[in-house]
This record gives C-alpha cells, structure tokens and sequence, in this order.
C-alpha cells in the first residue's frame, strides 16, 4: 500500500491510501477525465471497509481513492493535538487532496468520514463535486450514544492502563471492541465483518497501546462528541448535490436524525435527498454495501456533466486476498442476528 507525507498545522503524517481504476485495483494515479470518488471511512476502522464499493464494477466505472486517517490503520505520524477535530481533520484531508493532485471529488464518507466531508464542502468547496454521505452525523451528538462512546473509550483505556509486562486485560479489551460492533453492525456479523475486524486489531493495538490511550480519546471519542452543527448561513454556501444515506437497522441513530439534518439542508437551500437502506446498521456501506451501491452508483451519475465509458466486465477490490485470507467468503456479507 503506498503512502504519501503531508505536513500541516497540526503535524506530520504519512498517509497510506489506494487508488483503484476501472481495471486496475491498485493504480499508481487517477485517470483523467473520470470522476474521482473520495473515500473517507468510519471510526476504529481502516479504509478497507469499503471493499464492496471497490469490488463493484458499477462503482468501479470511476476513479476510486481511499485512504487511512491519522491516528487509524496504517497511518502513521506525529500525534494529534488537543482539540483535534472536524475543522482540524478537514484541514488535513485537504492537504492530503492536495498532495495526490486531486482534482474536485465526490466526497463518499461514512460516519466520522460525514463529519469530515460536510466540513469539507464547508470550507474548501472547491474540492467537492458532491456529498455522499452514509450515516451522516451533521449535527450534534446525541447525549446518549455520547456516552456509550464514552463507555466503548473507557472499557478500552482499562483494557491497557495495567499492561505491565505487556499483559493486556483481554476481557476488557473485547468488551470495548464489542461495543463498537454494535454501534457499527447492530448485532449482525459475517465473514466479511470478521476478516475486517482482523485487518483492524493489530493496528490498533499499535496506535492505542498504552502510549497511545490520549490518542485513543481523542481520535474516537473527543471529535464525536465535541463537534457542532453548521448554521444555516454555512449550509447556504453548498451548492453541490447530496445524498444521505440512512440503514434502517442503525441502533444508535434514529431515521429521524438523518430526517433532521435533510430539513436543514433542505431550508438552506441545498439539493438533497435521503436514501434508506432497509436492513442496513450504521456501517451501511459494509453490511449492506451491495445494496448501496447501485444508490452511489446513480448519485454520481446524476451529477457528472461528462459522458462515462461503460463499467468494466468485472472488480476485483485491492483488499480481495487479504480479506480472503483472514476468512471473508464472497457473498456472506449480511448475516443474521447472532
């Protein structure tokens, strides 16, 4: 996976990222004069949670970029700063943008990444060409999921806080870790969820050992909970189109959540639309991103001016073998409740 430096107020970081083409899955830059789709992932994660967008060959018809935030997966770099959060982490992003010589994307984020890509197209509307947003968090977080954040955040940092010799409390450290899956899957599971539950551990383990318990707060829990919702007079300054795309399955946010930020986008003017994923938890783009994906598919669709070649015969995502290897098997991607 390559990796690009990228120096900012806030540090220096060396992201990892992917860009996949219509036929090759890890290209070495986009092609020009295709849509480039921007993809930022969701918390604890890495950006290998969009393995079904990467694998389909409707997706693939663009140039697909992806990458690893700063204190996730294989990202590595100076340690974030107090008070790190959107407007920080957007300020990073478009660095990064800058770096890879992006031209102006459609933003794809899910979760955390709406947070960022709503920011985004806030502050540098000139890199967005529309918002996709999967389980968007535009407005404050709601005081109840705030603190099972907390609680997942807590359960971690007691899993590490006596790690003397190296010994981890492994009960608390599952704990934590299931407590993001139910915010994440809603107490679905399949082996597409487990291979990338093993692709996610090791990394994480390593940004937020015992050093990295600071870190751990302010990279899952702090940017969550201390984020605000952008006034009307914001809002009013996007003039690109948006999707928001709700699971009706999500545990932690109501359809209404997703409603009420639709209502504000719609009374500042903006063009957007909700799409409802039936069955779909929070991770929507993961468990259900088979069914996502033809949504995505025509959100880019309806707002490219360009002519696009057809889509390629077949995919194959990057993440294919390494996933197959930890245990995804093609086609088991939304199980049963377990």
């Amino acid at each position: 996976m390559p990796s690009i430096k990228v120096k900012t107020r806030f540090g220096k970081t060396d992201f990892k990222y992917t860009i996949s083409t219509p036929n090759n899955p890890n290209a070495k830059s986009i092609e020009k004069n295709l849509p480039t789709l921007f993809f930022i992932h969701a918390v604890y994660f890495a950006h290998d949670v969009y393995h079904l967008q990467f694998a389909d060959p409707r997706v693939r018809r663009f140039n697909l970029v992806a990458f690893d935030l700063r204190q996730h997966g294989e990202t590595t770099g100076d340690k974030l700063p107090e008070g790190y959060g959107q407007r920080e982490a957007t300020e990073d992003v478009a660095k990064l943008m800058d770096a890879l010589k992006l031209p102006a994307c459609h933003i794809v984020g899910m979760s955390l990444g709406t947070i960022i890509a709503l920011q985004m197209a806030v502050s540098y509307p000139e890199k967005v060409a529309s918002l996709f947003l999967i389980s968007p968090l535009g407005i404050e977080e709601p005081p109840d999921i705030a603190a099972g954040r907390k609680e997942i955040h807590d359960c971690w940092c007691e899993a590490f806080t006596d790690s003397t010799g190296g010994k981890i409390d492994e009960s608390a450290l599952m704990d934590a870790v299931y407590g993001g899956l139910q915010l994440a899957f809603s107490n679905k599971s399949s082996t597409l969820i487990s291979a990338l539950i093993k692709n996610t551990l090791p990394p994480a383990r390593k940004n937020w050992g015992p050093k990295g318990l600071v870190q751990h707060r302010i990279a899952t829990l702090d940017i969550f909970v201390n984020r605000t919702s952008h006034s009307k007079e914001a809002l009013s300054k996007i003039n690109v189109p948006i999707t928001l795309v709700h699971g009706l399955d999500d545990v932690a946010y109501p359809l209404e959540y997703t409603l009420e930020q639709e209502k504000q986008m719609r009374d500042a003017g903006i063009n957007v639309k909700v799409a409802k994923i039936q069955n779909g938890a929070h991770f929507v783009a993961v468990d259900y991103g088979i069914e996502m994906n033809p949504v995505l598919h025509d959100h880019v669709m309806d707002a490219v001016k360009t002519d696009v070649p057809p889509a390629p015969a077949d995919a194959v995502s990057p993440w294919d073998a390494r996933l197959r290897k930890n245990g995804w098997i093609p086609g088991d991607v939304s199980d049963e409740d377990y």
